[in-house]
């Protein structure tokens, strides 16, 4: 035992690291990418320390090189999500009673052990298994989970500092006690680093979690499991559960000991999941924490006033980085007449650049999306704008070797269009142009087209115009971007999340979000009690 008050390390976001052709991180990195593909694993569920095995397998592939299998992955079955609960709650009196700085120094040594020696190898699972490039692997499934892990930690430790008053002969506390029961952890395949932080931040607050990654990030989240036991996490503490969704959702949702679910992925699968607990509401021993960031239709919103070279550069950072598949991706632009023209050449000339390939390929800017279901899904609205828009650029596909979609460019004359208002999670970005003096309607129609309020930026060199948008599209969007494209939120600078449709709001990497995984106590002590029942009142 330690008899201190410590301080945790005070965080900083982790560089970046360039990866330029030659040097020493990219042959370090590529020799990861060459060893990971020539394994094949085998992932089991793991379950009390213990890889378990299941009747029914799915093979995880490059998307890239969908021929190429990385992994075969075992379905949790009911029985095994049963036996994962019981044994996360056997695990959690022991965690719960371990100090949070024994648990913080878990996830701070893993942190560390990423920045340094597992590195190249999360990187590489990133890479083959998601088919994100050098760059969207390493601000991905390094830097920013390494930020989460550090950040949470700190964040973590600033709310346990708070503590409330005492008045005299006596002394108050709050402790920060855990969920009574399990978490259930369901992340998407987007981001390793979500994958990582949605059952770690729980577990750090003294929570036992399962976590049921996406198959389609399951060669990542395998390897970000065993970084954790690396690190010393306890069996038990975060019990894997793969599997297709329905099952070991319905298992969890089945249990009277769910006490919260973190959820990042589709707007419906988490209307399904809120149901689902309603529907068992009387079941549960108590009201079980939901914490969801779900869709995004993303908009940039451009005024007159606006630099067209700023504005293309965005378009095509926010919209086509990582083939569009991050919720927060611009799919949505509004631009004034006056410049769309120069807008719409400017990202011509610079999606003319682009080179779309395998994510080895240092020269890729995008790769291909995630899967068969992901193609088809795109490539219908491809053809979508073929029929009812203009397709300013791209419109064409390719699944020969890998799901590859081009960065497609539209323009559409109805604001209202399914293209304008649905998430489509692809490489495609959709237009409207509006009259130069109608800058107050264009207001009313962002805020208004489509349910969700995920991220947003407005462009615009007029100061006054930017404070209007600013307080016009107050709950248009939870992350709201000035002269920047809607995506890149960073752990400790924007805490990311939004509302509507978009999910609860939360915040990952801020303290918010923790704070939905504990359930303070108030603690009275009376210094000096009281030995008379009369107050002073009663005194004649």
């Amino acid at each position: 035992m330690v008899d201190a008050i410590t301080q945790v390390p005070t965080p900083s976001n982790e560089p970046v690291r360039e990866y330029v052709p030659g040097s020493r991180d990219r042959k370090a990195l590529d020799a990861a990418c060459a060893t990971l593909a020539e394994e094949r694993l085998e992932i089991p569920a793991f379950v009390d320390g213990q890889a378990v095995k299941g009747e029914k397998t799915t093979a995880v592939t490059m998307p890239h090189d969908h021929q190429h299998v990385l992994a075969e992955v075992h379905h949790a079955s009911a029985a095994t999500v049963q036996r994962a609960i019981d044994g996360a709650l056997r695990a959690a009196p022991a965690w719960q009673r371990m100090s949070f700085d024994d648990r913080a120094g878990i996830f701070l040594r893993a942190a560390e052990l990423l920045a340094g020696p597992w590195r190249m190898r999360i990187n590489a699972a990133c890479m083959l298994g998601q088919s994100k490039t050098a760059h969207q692997a390493e601000i991905d499934s390094a830097c920013e989970l390494i930020d989460f892990l550090r950040f949470n930690v700190h964040f973590a430790r600033q709310l346990h500092q708070i503590q409330p008053q005492s008045s005299a002969q006596t002394w108050n506390q709050t402790d920060y006690r855990p969920l009574e029961g399990f978490v259930l952890a369901v992340t998407p395949f987007n981001f390793l680093a979500i994958a990582g932080n949605l059952p770690t931040a729980p577990a750090l607050m003294g929570n036992v979690v399962l976590w049921k990654p996406a198959m389609t990030s399951m060669l990542g989240a395998w390897h970000v499991l065993e970084l954790l036991r690396e690190a010393g996490l306890p069996d038990g503490v975060i019990q894997l559960v793969p599997g297709d969704g329905p099952v070991q959702g319905e298992a969890c949702l089945a249990s009277p000991h769910l006490a919260g679910i973190h959820f990042t992925g589709s707007t419906g699968t988490f209307r399904k999941l809120w149901k689902g607990v309603a529907e068992r509401l009387e079941t549960y021993r108590s009201f079980p924490r939901i914490v969801g960031e779900t869709g995004g239709k993303d908009f940039i919103l451009v005024h007159p006033s606006a630099d067209a070279q700023q504005v293309a550069t965005a378009i095509v950072r926010g919209g086509y980085e990582y083939q569009g598949q991050k919720c927060s991706a611009a799919s949505r632009v509004y631009l004034p007449k006056s410049l769309y023209e120069p807008v719409r050449d400017r990202v011509r000339a610079e999606l003319e650049q682009v080179v779309v390939g395998d994510v080895r390929d240092p020269k890729a800017f995008m790769s291909a999306v995630i899967d068969e279901a992901a193609f088809t899904k795109i490539t219908g609205y491809q053809e979508l704008a073929k029929r009812e828009g203009e397709v300013l650029f791209g419109g064409t596909a390719d699944r020969t070797k890998g799901w590859f979609v081009d960065p497609t460019f539209v323009r559409v004359d109805d604001p209202k269009h399914r293209l304008m208002s649905e998430e489509i999670f692809g490489p495609v970005v959709t237009s409207y142009v509006y009259d130069d003096g109608g800058w107050d309607d264009i207001l009313d129609v962002v805020d208004t087209t489509g349910p969700y309020a995920l991220t947003g930026a407005v462009f615009s060199h007029d100061r006054q115009a930017v404070a209007q948008a600013r307080q016009h599209l107050r709950h248009a969007a939870g992350n709201f971007y000035i002269n920047d494209k809607p995506t890149g939120a960073v752990v400790g600078q924007q805490p990311f999340g939004g509302g509507r449709g978009s999910g609860t709001n939360d915040k990952a990497g801020a303290p918010w979000n923790l704070l939905r995984w504990i359930s303070p106590r108030s603690i009275k002590e009376n210094l000096l009690p009281p030995t008379d029942w009369r107050y002073p009142f009663l005194e004649r």
